[in-house]
């Protein structure tokens, strides 16, 4: 199909269909991966083969490149993937591929960090200690097992804080726009991958949504 590039991020393979060959990069590309590719697209769709976390990197270089509204992004997980689960795409690599050359975009949050990077999937705070907001309501202060925040079509985000009972976990969970936090030094997890140990954080909405290719 002459109105799609495609991508396989590490070892993910391109199921072949649509006689289209691929552009291989490495896990989690970076700028240097991108640029020529993205610069050609030229209103062309993209598609993304690879982990949550290689389509959460390739986001992020059309967020820099004042495309992330623009480019319909087709994805082919390799991997287990909350991306999937969350918008219902297919978890056979054939029919997802399909999907990502035939199907039309739809436009889902893209979750941001004051780190630099972008969320697609689910980001996970554990342990943690300290005090967590959902825009304007207190989520926790205190102890928790882990913080979870996925993207989520009504707000922008949903955050669950889970605490350990005595016979087992209770879990509270609201909606937003973004959530903050403040705690003793903790690792943050961003789709899958250790991002660093942090005393403060925060997950947004971004002005602009990204453009899924999913129905």
């Amino acid at each position: 199909m002459a109105g799609a590039v495609v991508l396989t991020c590490g070892s993910a393979q391109w199921p072949g269909v649509g006689g289209l060959s691929a552009t291989a990069v490495p896990a989690r590309p970076g700028r240097e991966d991108l640029g020529e590719t993205l610069a050609g697209l030229g209103g062309r769709r993209l598609v993304v083969c690879g982990t949550d976390a290689d389509l959460a990197a390739v986001l992020l270089r059309l967020l820099r490149t004042d495309a992330v509204a623009t480019v319909p992004v087709g994805y082919v997980p390799s991997a287990p993937s909350v991306v999937a689960r969350l918008w219902g795409l297919p978890a056979v690599p054939t029919a997802a591929a399909a999907l990502a050359l035939r199907g039309e975009p739809d436009r889902i949050p893209l979750i941001r960090d004051d780190s630099g990077g972008v969320l697609v999937g689910l980001g996970v705070v554990r342990p943690l200690e300290g005090v967590a907001y959902c825009d304007e309501e207190v989520m926790l202060r205190g102890r928790a097992r882990r913080l979870e925040v996925a993207p989520d079509r009504a707000l922008g985000l949903v955050v669950r804080v889970v605490r350990g009972g005595l016979f087992r976990n209770r879990v509270r969970r609201a909606a937003g726009r973004a959530v903050q936090l403040g705690c003793r030094p903790t690792d943050v997890w961003r789709d899958g991958v250790a991002s660093r140990t942090t005393e403060r954080w925060t997950w947004y909405r971004h002005t602009e949504d990204w453009r899924l290719i999913r129905r």
